[in-house]
């Protein structure tokens, strides 16, 4: 048996009834606030006033939430949103792109820089990266906890199973279903329900209904239509099930607990490799900053975040779902084709840096 992961946590820390207090914006919210202290910090090394940092940080988070969520209508579901314009407000829905999100950060750091005299254009986008760069880590990571944007499959034995798709789809099933469960099995030699040798990553599911149902009621609906809905290919891109899988059943607590068994498709977790890249950028650009913020040239700093950020992103996009179907038919998808220019404008950057710093 390889080695693998099963991931399927709640995305929501905490029920609160009338909402949820989610993993993802509590991640994209502290990206802010850690982002405006680091700022907080260069601009009192640089001479600046702290005031500023607040109006940046009000740009910063319309930037972000308004580019990011035009940039998906505009590059991946254009057709769908301009023929239901109101869906577009709806952000809690999901869809947002960092391509978008770098379109609105550039435009209002524009506005910013002109709002004051003692700040320029490059000068900003230098430092702005720097904490772009761990806000984009903690992003990804929230993508990481609602098992989004995920990778191709692969045999590594770091491939994470994710099962948190094949739990919203069965419980979408029926109201008599209580929880759906989705974990690594603890021994190959319990998969009596599977084909010998089919079972590499063997996965247990574990639906509990709750006794207000019959058990002959139960075994009925689990050996035909939730049977059925394991076929499809929204829940077999992530565990597979065999056409005839047997189920187990028991009555304990006052539920009754429906558990197969099926064969679960390890991907690269794309989201995490984003995440800790990020990481690393934000610590060599913070570094570089702290050690040559005087002497470095303006745009340099920018370039170096531009080639290191999305072109990275261009080469984790190999190993990436598509996000739309539109993309499937395409040399490169959306994503590698607007990293292309935005690599190529770091390379611009640097070289104008260079040739800045050699006329001085």
């Amino acid at each position: 048996m390889l080695s693998y992961i099963v991931w399927s946590p709640k995305p929501y820390i905490v029920d609160l009834g009338f909402t949820e207090l989610r993993w993802y914006g509590l991640l994209f919210a502290l990206g802010f606030i850690i982002s405006q202290q680091v700022m907080f910090h260069i601009f009192k090394k640089e001479g600046k006033k702290e005031r500023q940092v607040e109006v940046l940080t009000l740009y910063m988070v319309l930037a972000v939430i308004i580019g990011a969520r035009l940039g998906h209508v505009l590059f991946y579901e254009p057709a769908r949103y301009l023929s239901n314009p109101i869906d577009i407000l709806k952000v809690w829905e999901g869809g947002l792109a960092s391509h978008g999100g770098a379109a609105g950060i550039l435009i209002a750091l524009y506005l910013f820089a002109k709002k004051y005299n003692d700040i320029s254009y490059l000068w900003i986008l230098d430092r702005i990266v720097i904490v772009v760069a761990i806000t984009g880590a903690l992003i990804r990571t929230g993508n990481f906890m609602n098992s989004e944007i995920i990778g191709e499959p692969t045999d590594k034995a770091y491939g994470v199973v994710f099962g948190r798709e094949v739990e919203l789809r069965l419980n979408y099933l029926t109201t008599a279903i209580e929880e759906v469960e989705v974990e690594r099995a603890k021994s190959s030699a319990t998969l009596e329900s599977m084909p010998e040798g089919d079972f590499e990553y063997p996965v247990k599911l574990t639906v509990s209904f709750n006794d207000k149902n019959k058990l002959e009621d139960v075994k009925r609906f689990t050996e035909t239509q939730m049977l059925s809905k394991l076929q499809e290919s929204t829940i077999s891109q992530h565990i597979e099930f065999s056409s005839n899988t047997k189920f187990e059943y028991n009555e304990k607590g006052g539920f009754i607990y429906a558990t197969t068994y099926g064969n679960g498709v390890p991907r690269h977790a794309a989201q995490l490799y984003e995440a800790i890249s990020c990481v690393f950028i934000f610590l060599l650009l913070f570094y570089l900053w702290n050690k040559n913020r005087s002497g470095l040239a303006d745009g340099r700093l920018f370039g170096i975040f531009l080639i290191a950020c999305f072109g990275l992103r261009f080469l984790y996009e190999f190993i990436k779902e598509n996000q739309v179907a539109f993309e499937d038919g395409l040399a490169l998808n959306m994503g590698q084709w607007l990293s292309i220019p935005l690599v190529l404008a770091g390379i611009y950057f640097i070289v104008q840096s260079i040739r800045a710093e050699k006329r001085i």
